[in-house]
């Protein structure tokens, strides 16, 4: 009689040791939840903040974007749904600035990223004076990036009086007006000029991280300069000059000084940008609707984009480390 009715003893046993354990789990679930709530409210006014700031503009944005709204013609404003968005799509104007703002953006920070990978590499070595140079390479990434842009068109690009035809006269260079013949490629070198200390200082920052024993055990192994740099060093550094190039190219996208500074977006709009080309519909055609609707769609394909450009970099980040 006692064999029989001790495994139901035990497994009785069990089933309220599961259930106690159960209920612990869920009171200390419970808890840290709680916990985590009360660590977030003093956060709360500034995630509010952020919410008033900047979505209620943009819901406003996409609102806009569904009225035909010229300033010019008041009372003229009606709701016409998603025509603008044709128009847009069909502006041929819009189509050839998106080009101009995926050349920006990609020479841009091709260029920086080599400068910066070189200038890291230089950094990275002791020599007189070092602390020095590391301060003047970062000085331009400093500068209000309108006295950048204002400084390149007076000082450096000025067909009379620039710096840049005053070093190329000893090779027989004409005073050659850079802004009006080379207008995109102005706009670029100032702002590979402004770039490249921030990739400079990303790139050394994943130098300085990288162990000295691999290095020291890869010139053991016989390996030059060349292969330890094309087999240890670039692969070390790959997700640093990745996450410099994404972070380049989304507040790259935001270019407005440069263009105004420098060129005013021509001739025509042979320089402008999508963020000046939606200034000008705005505030020199006053076409709201579309410009809201431009904007609308710009806020959209970057979020697309750099979404889709941080995951991949956040995955071979932890894969690499799951790797090891």
């Amino acid at each position: 009689m006692t064999s029989l009715t001790e495994p139901s003893t035990r497994s009785s046993d069990r089933t309220v040791a599961e259930r106690v354990q159960a209920a612990h789990e869920r009171r200390d679930r419970g808890v840290s939840r709680a916990e985590g709530w009360r660590r977030r409210g003093p956060l709360l006014p500034a995630l509010i903040f952020m919410v008033v700031v900047t979505q209620i503009p943009f819901v406003f944005t996409i609102y806009y974007s569904t009225q035909s709204w010229n300033l010019v013609r008041p009372g003229s404003r009606s709701f016409v749904g998603l025509e603008n968005y044709v128009s847009v799509f069909a502006d041929s104007q819009f189509r050839g600035v998106a080009l101009n703002t995926v050349l920006i953006i990609v020479g841009t920070v091709l260029i920086s990223v080599v400068l910066g990978l070189g200038l890291a590499l230089l950094l990275d070595r002791a020599f007189l004076g070092r602390g020095i140079v590391r301060t003047l390479l970062i000085t331009p990434f400093l500068v209000t990036p309108v006295a950048g842009a204002l400084l390149w068109k007076t000082t450096m690009l000025d067909p009379i009086f620039g710096i840049l035809n005053f070093l190329l006269s000893p090779f027989g260079a004409e005073q050659i007006d850079w802004v009006s013949r080379y207008p995109l490629a102005s706009v670029m070198i100032a702002l590979v000029w402004q770039w490249t200390p921030f990739m400079m200082l990303l790139i050394l920052a994943g130098l300085q991280s990288m162990p000295r024993d691999i290095l020291e055990a890869g010139r053991v192994d016989g390996a030059g300069p060349v292969a330890q740099f094309r087999e240890l060093t670039l692969p070390h550094l790959r997700r640093f000059i990745e996450l410099g190039a994404v972070l380049g190219a989304i507040y790259l996208v935001n270019t407005f000084d440069a263009i105004y500074m420098i060129t005013q977006g021509g001739p025509g709009t042979a320089s402008a940008n999508l963020p000046f080309y939606i200034y000008q519909r705005a505030f020199l055609g006053f076409d709201i609707g579309q410009a809201a609707a431009m904007g609308v769609v710009v806020v959209v394909g970057t979020i697309v984009v750099a979404t889709v450009a941080l995951r991949l970099i956040f995955t071979s980040f932890t894969g690499k480390e799951e790797a090891r």
